[in-house]
């Protein structure tokens, strides 16, 4: 059974998936597993491939959320990516990594969009 931080983050990919359908991406995959690692969504945005990665925050205590995505994050997800376009038979396709931060504010939960927040990381 999940525990309290794990089920905010299960709601916080369910409001980023919500958000992100409603700005207009078609989401392809949720919690895309290999054995290099998780993507948490990967969405269609007009004529480009998005690897989303969710970060959410119940505090303001540990800074914001986008904080999280170190360079090692990064780059599993960068390898993740690679292998899901290969499977796919899509490694001439336009993708990008976008971050979806969800924040506490007033009771509420408020979604930030960062498009194209890193480069493809695979050193």
């Amino acid at each position: 059974m999940p525990d309290k931080n794990q089920r905010y983050g299960q709601k916080g990919e369910t409001l980023a998936v919500r958000y992100l359908q409603k700005s207009g991406y078609r989401i392809l995959e949720k919690n895309y597993r290999t054995n290099l690692g998780e993507i948490d969504i990967i969405a269609k945005d007009k004529d480009s491939i998005v690897f989303v990665e969710v970060k959410a925050r119940q505090t303001g205590s540990f800074g914001n959320p986008k904080g999280a995505i170190t360079a090692d994050k990064q780059r599993k997800i960068s390898m993740v990516a690679l292998q899901y376009l290969k499977s796919t038979r899509q490694l001439s396709a336009r993708a990008r990594f976008d971050v979806v931060a969800v924040h506490p504010s007033d009771g509420r939960e408020r979604i930030e969009v960062v498009k194209n927040a890193f480069d493809l990381c695979y050193v």
